[in-house]
């Protein structure tokens, strides 16, 4: 079960098949993934849409490095969504009266700018028809044959029954922790914010930030400012205004941009979400009494009130049952479906004042389906010179992850 403090393996749907282990990621060039833009940019415009290629790093981190090199605050470049540092993944994003040649001639490592195009407005998050994606599993430990069948027999149940919509790892940070920081943030609680995100240095993998949040922790700002790399800017401007402030930490926290403390809020929200989620896992194709309702085709939704009518349309996939993401425009379960869902929600003890709070971080609140359907699927096999690989090819609607897929053919924690 997930807890507070650390993102564990979440519940599997497929548990009637073993995984075949193995891995996706032995390359960046074993996972592919292009982002299918919601529409085509009009030629016409102020902002100019790029389409970059990268390779073994973070969206954020391609962001702020483009942001660097173009001298612009990050937050003047919109995208559409994160994708995952250890992979090949193009994706669109946008910068406002920029010439396209200084794009075109930007040499970054690790970035590639494939062409540009004009725009009348800016990218914005979730601004995507979805991902199409080409990963190689590697290392699996069935025999080839075997392992192809499970991946057959696994994938015939995700495609008919849906994939549990879990959040994947990546959005809670490599730490772990970015709902832990959404959850400070969304409970007001700057001193809390602001420890976690400039110290612990014992949950810290990386050597130069560990050394970094072990001289915050010593009360030596400046030396902590000194060893963050200057492309972690939000952590190097905290630390400034906490050298400059004397260590009042409110100024610390509201040096920190607030695109990215919305994205904390928003993994806090993707938290709660998977806690839901596990709890209704072996029946995420089937309605309850007092459901919210997805409607796949426009995203609307509608509460259940005749499971015997509505589960028909359910096991065609028109519509999904869905999960909270908190806020003040989250509809409340009522019946059977309630009385899994709101103890969860219950345990967070969320009032209405952290949901004013988490408003102003653009968290609203709403409903998400508890599955999505794989679509275009093609299941191959074959050998290289790094040895033998299953290749899945598969498109996703936007906000589905593809490690909540691939998890499930390795019963492991992608």
């Amino acid at each position: 079960m997930l807890n507070s403090n650390n993102q564990s393996s979440p519940a599997f749907l497929t548990i009637q098949y073993d995984g075949i282990g193995g891995t996706i990621k032995m390359r960046d060039e074993d996972f592919i993934v292009e982002e299918m833009p919601l529409y085509e940019p009009c030629g016409q415009g102020t902002h100019i849409y790029v389409l970059i290629e990268k390779k073994g790093i973070a969206t954020m981190e391609a962001l702020a490095q483009i942001a660097r090199a173009l001298y612009i605050p990050r937050r003047e470049i919109g995208f559409a969504g994160l994708k995952d540092a250890h992979a090949v993944a193009s994706q669109w994003i946008s910068v406002e009266h920029i010439e396209p040649e200084k794009l075109l001639s930007l040499d970054i490592s690790g970035i590639k700018v494939i062409k540009t195009a004009r725009h009348g407005n800016k990218i914005k998050l979730g601004h995507l028809a979805g991902n199409r994606f080409a990963i190689r599993l590697r290392k699996f430990n069935p025999p080839l044959t075997q392992a192809i069948k499970t991946v057959e027999d696994v994938m015939s149940v995700l495609i008919n029954r849906g994939v549990p919509n879990y959040f994947g790892a990546q959005r809670f940070g490599s730490r772990g922790d970015t709902h832990l920081l959404g959850q400070a943030v969304s409970r007001g609680k700057i001193d809390e914010f602001v420890d976690m995100f400039l110290g612990l240095p014992e949950t810290e993998e990386s050597l130069v930030f560990s050394k970094a949040r072990r001289f915050y922790e010593a009360g030596d700002y400046k030396k902590a400012h000194d060893t963050w790399p200057y492309t972690f800017s939000d952590q190097r401007r905290a630390l400034r205004a906490l050298v400059k402030g004397k260590g009042d930490k409110k100024k610390a926290y509201n040096a920190v941009d607030k695109h990215l403390k919305s994205f904390f809020v928003s993994a806090y929200q993707s938290y709660l979400f998977n806690l839901v989620l596990e709890a209704r896992i072996g029946d995420v194709d089937k309605l309850l009494l007092g459901d919210m309702a997805y409607k796949h085709i426009n995203g609307a939704c509608f509460r259940v009130e005749d499971t015997a009518l509505e589960q028909s349309r359910c096991d065609g996939f028109e519509i999904s049952p869905t999960g909270p993401l908190v806020g003040f425009r989250m509809t409340k379960l009522s019946g059977p479906a309630g009385d899994i869902e709101n103890p969860v929600l219950e345990q967070a003890g969320l009032k209405n004042r952290d949901f004013r709070q988490m408003r102003q971080y653009g968290a609203r609140g709403g409903r998400r389906p508890l599955r999505f359907q794989p679509h275009n699927v093609h299941i191959d096999s074959g050998r290289d010179e790094f040895g033998q690989f299953v290749e899945l090819r598969f498109e996703l609607d936007s906000g589905c992850y593809a490690t909540s897929l691939i998890r499930e053919i390795t019963k492991t924690n992608i």
